[in-house]
C-alpha cells in the first residue's frame, strides 16, 4: 500500500451522484489525464522504454507508482469514476505528469477540488471600461470574454480589421473568425502559430462552464465547422492569455506587426482588454496616420 491510500468501497458508494455538469466534468477530467499521460515518455521519468507498448506515453500503473497512489484508485480517476480527490493526490499527479501552472489549475478545477474560486461572467460593460478603450486610441483595442466573444471595440481596432470579413460579421467571435472565416490566412499572417494558444486558452476557460448550453453548443458548432479546431480541441492543451506578436496583412498597406497584450478588468473576472501596440516603424506610422 502506498502512502496515499486507495478509496474504500464504502467511501466510493457515499460519493455524491454525478449528473449534468458534474458528469461532464468527470468525463473531461478523464480525457485530460489520458492526454497528459500520453505525452510523457518513460525515459523522461527515468523508466526503461520496455516492449509491447500499445499506446504512447506512460501506462496508468506507472503514473500511479510515480505519484504514490494506488493503481486501482488512479484507474478509477482516469475512468471518471465518482471518487473523492484530495489536493495532496492531485498535486502528486500534477507533478508526475509535469503539468505547468495553467494545466495544474485546470486539473484541480475539473476534479472539483477547491483551489480557485469559479469566475462568473458579467453581462454589462462598465462605462469606465468603454472610456478606457476610447482613451487607448489610436492603438487598436477590444474587450473579450473568456469565450473570445468580442464585447466592445475602439476606433483603432475597427480600422485595423475593417476589411477582415467578406460580408457582415455574424458571430462576433475571434475563434470563429480565425477557424471558419474564408481566406483568413491571407489576412492573419502568423495565424498557424497562434491557433494552438487560442484553443488552449479556450480549453482552460471551458472548465468554468462545463454543462452550460451556451458553451457546449459553441464548441460543438465550431468543431463541426472546422476540423482543424476539432483536432486541436481534442489535444486537451490548456494555456493562459499571454503577450504575443501578431502580423496582419492589409491591402495597399502591407504587413502590420503588432504586440498583443491582455489586460485584466477589475469587476469583470472573465473579461480582458486586448491592446495592439506597434512593433516596427512601418506599423507605428500606419497606426498614427489614422
Amino acid at each position: 500500500m502506498t502512502a496515499i491510500e486507495e478509496p474504500t468501497a464504502r467511501r466510493v458508494a457515499s460519493a455524491p451522484a454525478a449528473g449534468g455538469g458534474r458528469g461532464e466534468r468527470r468525463a473531461e477530467l478523464a480525457e485530460f489525464l489520458r492526454a497528459r499521460r500520453s505525452r510523457i515518455r518513460p525515459a523522461d521519468v527515468g523508466l526503461p522504454p520496455g516492449f509491447r507498448r500499445r499506446t504512447p506515453g506512460l501506462r496508468r500503473e506507472e503514473v500511479a507508482q510515480l505519484a504514490g497512489v494506488g493503481v486501482t484508485w488512479y484507474t478509477w480517476l482516469e475512468q471518471g469514476r465518482k471518487i473523492h480527490v484530495s489536493s495532496q493526490v492531485l498535486t502528486a499527479i500534477a507533478r508526475t505528469l509535469r503539468l505547468d501552472e495553467t494545466e495544474r489549475e485546470h486539473l484541480f478545477r475539473l476534479a472539483e477540488t477547491p483551489t480557485v474560486v469559479p469566475a462568473a461572467e458579467q453581462a454589462t460593460i462598465p462605462d469606465a471600461v468603454l472610456e478606457i478603450l476610447t482613451a487607448l486610441e489610436p492603438l487598436p483595442a477590444n474587450l473579450l470574454n473568456s469565450r473570445y466573444d468580442v464585447l466592445a471595440t475602439n476606433a483603432g481596432y475597427r480600422r485595423l480589421f475593417e476589411d477582415w470579413h467578406d460580408g457582415e460579421c455574424q458571430m462576433h467571435n475571434v475563434l470563429w473568425c480565425c477557424f471558419v472565416e474564408a481566406g483568413v490566412e491571407s489576412r492573419f499572417v502568423n495565424l498557424a502559430e497562434q491557433k494552438p494558444r487560442l484553443v488552449g486558452t479556450l480549453r482552460a476557460s471551458f472548465a468554468h462552464h462545463l454543462g452550460e448550453p451556451a458553451w457546449t453548443g459553441f464548441i460543438r458548432e465550431l468543431c463541426e465547422a472546422s476540423p482543424e479546431f476539432e483536432r486541436l480541441w481534442a489535444r486537451h492543451d490548456v494555456a493562459q492569455p499571454a503577450a504575443t506578436i501578431k502580423q496582419f496583412r492589409r491591402p495597399g498597406t502591407g504587413i502590420l506587426t503588432l504586440h498583443s497584450t491582455s489586460l485584466a478588468v477589475a469587476g469583470m473576472s472573465e473579461a480582458r482588454i486586448v491592446t495592439y501596440t506597434p512593433v516596427d516603424e512601418h506599423t507605428r506610422r500606419w497606426i498614427h496616420a489614422g
